[in-house]
């Protein structure tokens, strides 16, 4: 998921349907420069397929090596959570983390709090409760535009986290949508999937017209509904 400044790349991946080994992802790790490795693209079928669970197809050092590369890869982006199928890795691995600095209204409407730097493994997330929240996001993997989505505003993550210990909590806010976006990369979903098709623009028009804290003036404008705040 973006932070609305992102870049992107393209580059060959491991085709979703192959077994993942740890030399095929050690080679694709040799290959970062700065500890960082290109961000594939929407289009790549690694991008549309289910990750396969994380059962242990690493060794120790490559995959704490994988997580740093992951790390390193969103903060360069920027970006607040990477899957890693978006490193051509289809396996059910995120990393998440929100340090930026945004407005103080921005903070409020989206109830967007910071996020500790995270490791997802095999994480599935249900909504709790009936309460949506419609918001605009982008995604490092469709470069250069955003929509509004809507998501639960909480959700029921579980998971593991790199040492294995298992994750069952409730999140809420802004930090759920990064999980809730995220999680959905693993299963071959992209956000524009959920998205309000008629709320698509290009990052310049977001900057120029619709980065209000909530997306109701662009929703008037542009034809499209969301629920009601």
């Amino acid at each position: 998921m973006t932070d609305d400044r992102a870049v992107t790349h393209d580059r060959a991946v491991t085709e979703p349907d192959a077994e993942v080994s740890g030399d095929s992802v050690r080679e694709l790790l040799a290959e970062a420069r700065g500890g960082v490795v290109p961000i594939v693209s929407a289009g790549a079928p690694v991008l549309r397929s289910r990750a396969a669970t994380y059962a242990g197809q690493l060794d120790g050092e490559t995959f704490a090596e994988l997580i740093e590369v992951m790390r390193a890869t969103m903060h360069a982006a920027p970006g607040v959570g990477l899957a890693a199928p978006q490193i051509g890795i289809p396996l059910q691995i995120a990393v998440i983390e929100d340090g930026f600095e945004v407005g103080a209204d921005i903070a409020r409407v989206r109830d967007r709090t910071p996020v500790p730097f995270r490791v997802l493994v095999n994480p599935r997330y249900t909504p709790v409760g009936s309460q949506t929240a419609s918001f605009y996001e982008g995604c490092l993997s469709v470069p250069g535009y955003q929509a509004v989505v809507t998501r639960a505003a909480q959700v029921r993550l579980e998971c593991t986290d790199e040492a294995g210990r298992e994750i069952d909590e409730v999140v809420r806010g802004w930090p759920a949508r990064i999980v809730a976006h995220e999680t959905d990369h693993l299963a071959g979903t992209l956000y524009i999937d959920r998205a309000h098709t008629r709320s698509l623009t290009t990052d310049e028009q977001y900057g120029a017209r619709w980065s209000d804290p909530a997306p109701e003036r662009a929703a008037q404008a542009l034809g499209f509904t969301v629920d009601p705040r």
